[in-house]
């Protein structure tokens, strides 16, 4: 997971230079551990929703069931507690495992480090601080067919085995956490971020409601398609077209993440229930940006989206408002 103070939103954001901690806000052995089960919770969230709804996902990649993290995206003065807590044999490492998921079932444990990929040997860390090596290594991965058995080669206690993980598609995306005070969760399209309070406050059923919503902006090619339409970012996005267009791509993710949470096995009615009781933590209530619905009207809209599955739909609905994901927005 990006390590992160910078808290960004899925409508201004103007880019994904995110930094990680900086020396100012290094973090003890306690605080990594309680970051480790922060991230197998939204791993464990990711896993459910991106295996369930693979039959909806255009673009699918091998899922094992795991966080992955390099030493390098801990800053010099948290990387000695990091290699005491995660161990780091190798730069890249598994930082969580999905309990019963495809990676877990192959045998592969917290703090084992990676060191291939079908055969090709992860690079190395780079000279400066940042998540390079692991996106690299989760690009590698990503390379492999979704729906063959992903073979790796492991460090485990200091002797190197290799795993054959089962085949697990999932919709393909990266997940991270990050840190900071904010209430912030964005997708720029490939990589969806949640911010910790997320997990402070909430249950999983609950930040999955969150982390669905930004699958579903990725599903539906929403950075691609407000790009494609030449909307304005950051202080113009209320404005006029601007506003009009991003608050339709809040109210598909919305509608879409109901359904993802559906097909996952989670209650889809958390959703709405989720906006009427905690949407003011989330919306800023009396300013709340324009573009985005108030809490009620999202609820509402979601309740609607739910009331109109078919009552003998299978476990895995797949909604009209995907054959939208091509058409142009305007």
């Amino acid at each position: 997971m990006k390590r992160s103070s910078a808290v960004l939103s899925f409508l201004t954001a103007t880019s994904l230079l995110l930094s990680p901690v900086p020396a100012a806000a290094q973090l003890s052995e306690q605080s990594l551990a309680a970051l480790r089960a922060v991230d197998l919770r939204l791993a464990t969230i990711a896993y459910r929703l991106t295996t369930a709804n693979a039959p909806l996902c255009r673009d699918l990649q091998p899922t094992p069931g795991w966080a992955l993290h390099a030493v390098d995206q801990y800053d010099a003065a948290t990387r000695p507690a990091a290699r005491q807590v995660f161990g780091f044999a190798m730069p890249v490492a598994v930082e969580a495992v999905v309990d019963g998921g495809p990676a877990a079932r192959a045998g592969v444990a917290p703090d084992d480090a990676l060191v291939a990929v079908a055969g090709a040997p992860l690079a190395g860390p780079g000279e400066s601080q940042g998540s390079a090596t692991r996106d690299a290594a989760l690009a590698q991965i990503a390379a492999q067919p979704a729906d063959r058995a992903l073979a790796v080669t492991i460090r485990h206690q200091g002797a190197d085995r290799a795993v054959t993980i089962p085949p697990s598609p999932g919709c393909r995306s990266a997940f991270e956490v990050l840190l900071g005070p904010g209430m912030a969760a964005m997708s720029d399209g490939r990589t969806v971020q949640i911010a910790v309070r997320f997990f402070e406050r909430y249950d999983d059923e609950q930040v999955a409601v969150i982390v669905a919503h930004e699958l579903a902006h990725t599903i539906l090619r929403h950075r691609v398609r407000l790009e494609a339409a030449g909307v304005k970012w950051g202080l113009f996005s209320e404005l006029g077209r601007n506003g009009r267009l991003f608050r339709r791509t809040e109210e598909e993710a919305d509608r879409l993440g109901a359904v993802l949470m559906r097909n996952a096995g989670y209650d889809p009615r958390a959703a709405p229930r989720f906006w009427r009781d905690h949407g003011g933590d989330v919306d800023g209530g009396l300013f709340r940006s324009r573009t985005h619905p108030s809490s009620s009207a999202r609820a509402k809209l979601i309740q609607a989206e739910l009331d109109a599955i078919p009552k003998d739909a299978g476990p895995v609905y797949r909604p009209p408002l995907l054959d939208s994901r091509d058409t142009p927005l305007d």
